[in-house]
């Protein structure tokens, strides 16, 4: 047995008579990576997500809260606020805690809905901070 191949390296390539020849790129995929299970990225993905999980307020701080939403409807304030509430997650348990920066504009207090310039409104219940401090110093 030789071992540089020397008796067979410059022999033909065995040709099929049965069959057509295949291209590179259909020989090429048959190695492609094939994922077994569809969707498993995204799952694993989403399962990393983290959420948190939604802080129950004191009574004193749910009161704060109260008292600046009266400030504002009181005193008609025009400026920008800023508000910290929690938006509850889609899919997953939990939710995260977003900040903004808008205008009051009113407030439903028969739906405990704030409602912003903006068009956001955001359930009572949902409020964690209204600010900033300035705005509400007159306020004491």
């Amino acid at each position: 047995m030789t071992e540089n191949y020397d008796d067979i390296i410059n022999l033909a390539r065995p040709e099929t008579k049965n069959r057509e020849h295949m291209s590179r790129l259909n020989r090429a995929a048959q190695f492609a990576p094939f994922a077994a299970l569809t969707g498993y990225a995204a799952a694993v993905s989403e399962t990393g997500r983290l959420t948190e999980k939604k802080r129950v307020l004191s009574s004193d701080e749910i009161a704060i809260l109260e008292r600046r939403i009266n400030f504002l409807i009181e005193n008609e304030i025009n400026e920008r606020i800023k508000i910290k509430y929690f938006k509850k997650d889609e899919i997953k348990s939990g939710g995260k805690y977003l900040e903004i920066e808008d205008k009051f504009k009113k407030f439903d207090d028969i739906n405990l809905i704030l409602a912003l310039e903006s068009g956001l409104r955001i359930n009572f219940r949902d409020l964690y901070y209204i600010g900033p401090e300035e705005i509400f110093e007159k306020e004491l």
